[in-house]
């Protein structure tokens, strides 16, 4: 957690010092009111008069309203150092997860990052406001009301002593059971958070398959797990708060008891006592308040190092300083291999192929055989293990990746939505487009019939990954939200196949004549959908087994023959 202090602003470090400063404040003059009760307490055994007992009391009123202030500001100020300094956070690590590549974003669970972002935070904050208000506080009054304590009574001092000593032994055993379980309990959260979001995602397929009660058994044994760890940690905590009032109601006792024997002794006078049970409470409180701290410090240690896991976590891929200048669309492979971490195998081997400015090519294939993940190495999602991928004569690692990000338009294979409007996400693609461009890209998109259709057009609220529109109309509306963009290279990831052939059709016209000065990367299962194509690779077992035109591999390409008879007819395919 310690790392994580260097996102403190300079400001941020000046409004500490002031903290410390009002911080000591409020415990000097706490320190000062044992003093003034003896003081009462002298006046009263003196026969003092009214006027000078209500004197001192006005005096005591002013010490604590003083405390109070002090209290209040560095509660104040704290809570705002706090609240900062977890926004930064929070926004730096947001930055960070969007950096990482699809091979990071596997490495750590898309559950486990929102726990991190949400719940991980929120405890760091706390962590450091109760830092700030307690961890200078209760150290300086227990040293200060030791020191005002020695010099009062050396039996009652080793009284004190003795249940310093049972309170840190108490202390010290149970956060030694403790601070494991909760690295443990973060985890846990992970966990029931990633079964939350899974069953929330399927939830179709759950009750299509009435599945409610094996994803509620799921739930339940994370679910009690996560309990039973909050329960270990709740019941070690339920006997400390029990122990140290035991200790300390034993200590009031302990002095009472011994200064009643030393005041009939004469080794010491009822003004001393008052002041000495004073400040043995203020030093017992003191170690309280650090109990305290015990209890919500372990948590945040651990849920800063699993902040600054990630914020330290190298991204694969890294930044070029290339410019797209020179990007025109030409692509090439060149013996191309890929294999995902840690896996021994293949997916795509020896892969080389050039496609030239303005072509398109498709890919087809069976599941499984690396089409998809062919064209995820053209924006970079993964970096090639072996060989090259050329844009423009230039290896794409060599690329600024926001500059050739500017040059793609990229529909994925799962169309995904943002919550907004219509006009939002298309526009998602180019921020300045006017609504001429959007209704222009929904037309050639074959989306701008059923747009129009909706309530309020292009203000329609789309909801969160598009759940309120049709697989088809949300792929549409992802294919219009690339067009606006006119990039160099187009890549449609298996994006029409929601689309019935009508509207295939109908849309494979539009965009032929919309992106003809563009390069179209096509991954595609329907044979319709690609024999058009200027040159179409056929992927086996990731190896390339035919590369030509859809006549040239009805003629050479047995596996390319045999998906095209399972799909059309023999006529059709002439």
């Amino acid at each position: 957690m310690l790392k994580l202090l260097k996102y403190l602003r300079f400001k941020d470090w000046i409004t500490i010092i002031f903290i410390l400063g009002f911080v000591v404040g409020q415990v000097m003059l706490d320190l000062e009111l044992p003093d003034y009760m003896g003081g009462i307490v002298n006046l009263i055994q003196n026969q003092a008069t009214i006027n000078e007992i209500l004197i001192q009391g006005l005096k005591m009123l002013g010490i604590v309203a003083g405390s109070v202030g002090c209290t209040i500001i560095v509660t104040y100020l704290a809570s705002k150092v706090a609240c900062g300094f977890s926004k930064r956070v929070r926004k730096i690590f947001f930055s960070k997860v969007n950096s990482f590549s699809m091979e990071e974003m596997e490495k750590f669970s898309t559950a486990s990052l929102i726990t991190r972002t949400t719940n991980d935070i929120t405890q760091v904050q706390q962590t450091l406001t109760m830092f700030l208000r307690m961890a200078l506080s209760a150290p300086t009054m227990a040293i200060g009301a030791i020191l005002k304590i020695v010099g009062k009574s050396g039996t009652l001092s080793w009284i004190t002593a003795l249940a310093i000593v049972l309170l840190l032994i108490v202390l010290i055993t149970i956060f030694s059971f403790v601070s494991p379980k909760f690295k443990k309990m973060q985890k846990l959260t992970d966990k029931i958070n990633g079964v939350t979001r899974e069953n929330l995602t399927g939830i179709k397929v759950v009750r299509a398959y009435n599945a409610e009660k094996l994803q509620e058994e799921k739930f339940d044994n994370v679910n009690t797990s996560l309990t039973k760890t909050n329960l270990f940690i709740d019941k070690m905590f339920s006997l400390m708060f029990p122990s140290m009032q035991l200790i300390m109601n034993g200590l009031s006792l302990a002095i009472i008891w011994v200064g009643g024997y030393l005041i009939s002794d004469g080794a010491l006078d009822l003004a001393n006592l008052t002041i000495f049970t004073q400040y043995a409470m203020q030093v017992l409180i003191s170690f309280l308040l650090l109990s305290m701290l015990f209890i919500i410090i372990p948590r945040g240690i651990v849920s800063g190092n699993r902040i600054y896991e990630i914020l330290k976590t190298k991204n694969k891929i890294i930044n070029g300083n290339a410019s797209n200048d020179k990007i025109d669309g030409a692509l090439e492979f060149k013996n191309v291999s890929f294999k995902y971490p840690d896996s021994d195998d293949y997916v795509l081997k020896n892969i080389n192929f050039e496609v030239k400015k303005g072509e398109t090519v498709a890919f087809i294939g069976s599941t499984g055989s690396g089409k998809s993940t062919l064209i995820n190495l053209v924006p970079r999602f993964y970096d090639v293990s072996e060989g090259e991928v050329m844009i423009s004569g230039t290896d794409v690692r060599e690329y600024d990746l926001k500059s050739l990000y500017e040059k793609l338009g990229y529909v994925p294979q799962k169309s995904f939505l943002f919550s907004g409007t219509v006009r939002d996400n298309i526009k998602y693609g180019k921020e300045d487009a006017t609504d001429e461009e959007v209704l222009g890209a929904l037309k050639t998109a074959q989306a701008l019939n059923f747009v129009e259709k909706l309530e309020n057009g292009l203000d329609y609220q789309i909801s969160q990954g598009g759940k309120n529109v049709s697989g088809g109309q949300r792929q549409r509306l992802a294919i219009a939200r690339a067009i606006i963009k006119k990039p160099e290279i187009f890549i449609f990831d298996d994006s029409f196949s929601a689309l019935d052939y009508k509207t295939d059709r109908a849309l494979r016209k539009a965009l032929k004549k919309e992106t003809k000065k563009s390069t179209c990367l096509i991954v595609a299962q329907r044979i319709g959908t690609i024999m058009d194509a200027d040159k179409i690779i056929v992927l086996d077992k990731g190896e390339m087994v035919g590369m030509g035109t859809h006549k040239e591999l009805m003629q050479n390409c047995k596996i390319y023959q045999e998906i095209a008879y399972s799909q059309l007819s023999k006529e059709e395919l002439l």
